[in-house]
Formats: C-alpha cells, structure tokens, sequence
C-alpha cells in the first residue's frame, strides 16, 4: 500500500507514502552521496533501492498491485522486470528517456516473487507510469498520482479496492485544489491525510524537491519530526 506524486508548479515537488508489513519486509532509510532511498532486503542479504532519488533528480516508486498474467515474471532478452527497470533508474544507470524507450522496446513484467507498479519521474516533472501486462504513459502535466489499482485500465483492479480506501480519490482531490505554490509543506499536508495505520501502516513518507534538490522525510507518520538530506 503506498501513495505517490508529482506536482508541477513553481517548482516540482514529489510526494511518497512506503506503507509497508514489516512481518514480510525488512526496510531501514539509506542516504549515500548519489542516492536517497528506501532499502528493502531482500533473499541476497542487500538491501535493494526500488524507493527512491537520485542526485539527478530522477525519482522511482514501485507500489504493490493485484497482478495480472499478461504481466507475469518471465525471464530472456525481451524482458525487464519493473523491479529492475525502476532500480536502475534511481542507481542513475538510465536517463529518463531510456527508460521510456526501454518501456517501449521490451516487455516489462513483475518481478518473480512480488506483482508492482511503478512511477519514474524526472528533475523537468515529466512522468513515466508503467503497470506490467497493461502498459505505460508519459504524462507532463500540472500533476501525477497513483496508489494501488491502476491507472491505465481501473476496470481491471477495481475488484480488489479494499473496502474505504479512497487514498486515490483523496488525493487526488487535494491536488486539484493546488497551484503553482505548492510547497513541500503543501505535499506533506497530502501525504499525513492519506496516511496509513494498522498491518500496514506507513512507515516512510519522503518528499523531494526539484528546486532545493533536496529529500524531507518523516518516519512512522510523525509528521511532527521531518528529517531532511541534501544531495
């Protein structure tokens, strides 16, 4: 379960909320020189940046989504999973327009042990949308959002909303509400009204600015403490 976006305005801010089980995955907040990100370990004993910036001001997100077969893990020269896809764009080791050809080019799928989506978005507030078995779109508009249900084809996720979960709509309604001053202020407000609580409760919520080339966090909605890394 998790929360993101991209807002446009006088400068582009990006907006996440990692709501995650933490009896299922191990996470901790890892700031390098190049790289701002949140680490899940995975089977290697590494922890793996499939949430995070680079210094670039590239930004990837990966959000659980109810899978479908057309997007199912295969392996071979003309596939990529979304997994791989996204952490080599915050690594840096894709520009913003190879990874759209990439999308274009090959077949992405899941990764072998978890069903995600993903957003990639760059310094110029362009963003890539990439739902595995569905497909992709590349917006440049005043904003961005997705949560976990499609966004290209809701018919197809629809069945699987949990019942009172209108992060989507919520935010959705907030960012309409926005112009061109909106602030990382203005992006944590959003993110503490989406926020979530219980088994899978959020617990990381960063937001990035474009402009200061800068990450502001909170950890386990304490929203009261931000914490802030400059690249």
């Amino acid at each position: 379960m998790c929360t993101r976006f991209v807002y446009n305005g006088e400068d582009t801010v990006v907006g996440f909320n990692f709501d995650i089980d933490l009896s299922v995955w191990t996470h901790k907040v890892i700031a390098e020189k190049d790289r701002f990100f949140i680490g899940i370990k995975m089977p290697d004993n590494q922890y793996h940046s499939f949430h995070g910036i680079n210094r670039n001001g590239n930004v990837g997100t990966l959000l659980y989504v109810n899978g479908n077969q057309n997007g199912a893990y295969r392996s071979g020269e003309g596939h990529i999973t979304v997994a791989d896809l996204t952490e080599r764009y915050i690594k840096g080791e894709l520009l913003f327009d190879e990874a759209c050809s990439i999308v274009q080019n090959k077949k992405i799928v899941y990764a072998e042990d978890a069903t995600m989506q993903a957003m990639l978005s760059d310094k110029n507030g362009r963003v890539l949308i990439i739902e595995p078995g569905i497909g992709h779109r590349f917006e440049h508009t005043k904003y961005s959002l997705i949560t976990n249900y499609s966004v290209l084809n809701p018919e197809i996720t629809r069945p699987y909303i949990v019942p009172g979960d209108d992060r989507f709509e919520r935010a959705d309604k907030e960012l309409k509400r926005q112009n061109d001053n909106f602030s990382v202020a203005d992006a944590f407000r959003i993110l503490e009204s989406v926020r979530q609580e219980g088994l899978w409760a959020t617990r990381v919520s960063f937001v990035y600015s474009v402009k200061e080339n800068r990450v502001f966090y909170a950890l386990n909605n304490d929203f009261k403490n931000i914490k802030e890394y400059r690249f």
